[in-house]
């Protein structure tokens, strides 16, 4: 049995929801052996955040709420816009309520999530967006404590009005629709309009019945949006319209361009080297740069695939896939470390034990309903244990001459914050959708019940502090499983085509490498007819 990566959804609605170990090519590493200790220090408090690799040199002040019982959302939301800002220059968040007069003066642009319902805003901070020419963002609520200002509709050209609780499905920008999750019954504040001389409409909500209101505004430099963009997000979520909305308050200068990235997923020493090697010929022949991700221990504690007899072994006892991944680096292939094992321990996380199936760095179950919930961190989780197997695997890469990877991937995306920690400190590069806890960006105490992820449409340096090459459309999956719908490619290009909404975005898709050379070519030939350009995972990281 082969599974795929686990395409999550963010299922949090507005105002609802939940020793030293060194080896040849990595660094020395020094942990605490109860790291979680020394994990809490290295990320507590993250308040602010550095440039991704060739980001610009914009300030942006990222501002949240924090009141009510639901004020752990701003957290979440200003943890993902953070992580977008990295990629246009260096960050600050904090609390709108910490607010103090002429702090946005210090920035290039300011943005504020209102996710809490009448959150007290401080009067300065009303007063410094009503008078200052930086560009301001505002986010879905309270905009109406602003609008009260003396002069604001005059200025403006518009008021607060009332949120539509009409489906909406799409929102249309740039001459595209894009995708709103029929799970969000969150209301979209639909504002009146007094001088359209004034305001520019840039997004467009579209109800069922085909009319239109409002998704985002711009009047001066206040750019609006009517609603929290981080929930409900899919591939082709108006997610994409504030990612690009960005650009105009950080880097407006910023020209077209559109890159595309794929990465080979999944190859361990069990991998079928013949098909290796058709894969980076096909590849190599389109002259499309290729990653493969690599994982060089193979385990099946429970003999799934060998009658109940256990099978463990690693890349040194393989020399055909050795030769099979040193052919494809020779063919345009950067190799890349996808965990040690990619499963853990002796234990069904969530299906079989095996390795390719499993999680590796954070449990997980499946339940009745045939959906997979993430548990929390694995037993014994900490960075001196997850340092320990990223360079046990580091030595298995360099013992059959493959060379150190240099980026990494953590298996189906899981991880807690002291595994990143260690990934941080071995690496400093990902390539993968980060997952992400309240108390990481604030200093808090994790909360596991309650964690998030995020996929990006250009590179950033989150809130781990690592650079992350994006994926974002997703991979080929020929069966239906977990409640995920197949996608075949046609699926994959119709989300890069959406992705075009973003005027430096890319379209990072994974596929795997056992499903043959048929599908690889239609989706090859389709993004790159879509007007995308092929590119390595090190060039995103340069810039």
């Amino acid at each position: 049995m082969r599974t795929s990566k686990l395409t999550r959804r963010s299922l949090l609605a507005v105002g609802g929801a939940a020793a030293a170990v060194t080896a040849v090519g990595f660094s020395t590493v020094e942990a605490d052996a109860a790291s979680n200790t020394a994990v809490a220090a290295a990320t507590s408090p993250l308040k602010t955040g550095k440039a991704a690799p060739g980001g610009g040199t914009a300030k942006a002040l990222v501002l949240y709420d924090t009141t009510s019982e639901y004020g752990w959302l701003g957290e979440v939301y200003a943890t993902q816009t953070a992580n977008l800002a990295s990629h246009f220059g260096s960050w600050t968040a904090a609390p709108v309520a910490a607010y103090k007069a002429g702090d946005l003066n210090a920035y290039t642009a300011v943005i504020y999530i209102g996710s809490t319902y009448d959150e007290p805003l401080p009067a300065a901070f009303l007063t410094d967006v009503m008078t200052t020419s930086k560009p301001v963002i505002w986010i879905y609520d309270n905009i109406w404590q602003l609008a009260a200002k003396d002069g604001f509709a005059a200025k403006y050209g518009f008021a607060s009005g009332t949120f539509d609780l009409a489906d909406v499905a799409e929102v249309g920008y740039k001459g595209r629709k894009l995708s709103r999750s029929a799970d969000n019954k969150a209301g979209i504040m639909n504002l009146p309009i007094s001088d359209k001389g004034k305001v520019t409409t840039l997004a467009d909500a579209i109800r069922a019945d085909g009319t239109t209101f409002p998704w985002a505004v711009r009047s001066g430099n206040i750019t609006y949006i009517g609603e929290i963009p981080f929930s409900y997000v899919g591939h082709d979520d108006r997610y994409l319209v504030f990612a690009d909305l960005l650009f105009d308050a950080l880097a407006s200068n910023t020209p077209e361009r559109h890159r595309a990235l794929i990465r080979l997923e999944d190859v361990g020493p069990d991998a079928d080297p013949d098909q290796l090697k058709a894969i980076a010929d096909y590849l190599y022949a389109q002259k499309v740069p290729f990653s493969v991700a690599v994982y060089p221990r193979y385990r099946d504690p429970k003999g799934v695939d060998n009658g109940g007899k256990a099978a463990d072994y690693t890349l040194v006892t393989k020399p055909k896939v050795v030769a099979a991944l040193k052919y494809m680096q020779a063919r345009g292939g950067t190799l890349l470390m996808h965990g040690y094992t990619h499963q853990f321990n002796a234990v069904a996380n969530p299906y079989d034990g095996k390795s390719g199936n499993d999680f590796e760095f954070y449990s997980a179950h499946v339940n009745e309903k045939d959906y997979v919930i993430y548990d929390g961190p694995v037993p014994g989780d900490s960075v001196a244990w997850a340092t320990s197997r990223m360079v046990t695997a580091g030595a298995l890469f360099l013992a059959t001459g493959l060379g150190a990877p240099k980026i990494f991937e953590f298996p189906h995306y899981a991880a807690s914050p002291a595994d990143y920690q260690a990934a941080h400190s071995l690496f400093g590069k990902r390539y993968d959708r980060g997952l992400y806890f309240p108390g990481v960006l604030t200093g808090a105490k994790y909360n596991y019940t309650r964690q998030f992820g995020q996929f990006f449409p250009y590179t950033v340096r989150d809130v781990y502090g690592s650079a992350v090459v994006p994926e974002n459309i997703g991979n080929v999956e020929p069966d239906a499983f977990n409640n995920h719908p197949v996608r075949l490619p046609a699926d994959l290009i119709a989300s890069a085509k959406r992705n075009l909404v973003v005027r430096d975005g890319v379209a990072s898709c994974f596929y795997h490498p056992y499903l043959g050379t048929e599908h690889l070519k239609d989706l090859v030939t389709g993004i790159k007819a879509a007007g995308y350009t092929f590119v390595s995972a090190d060039a995103m990281l340069n810039g």
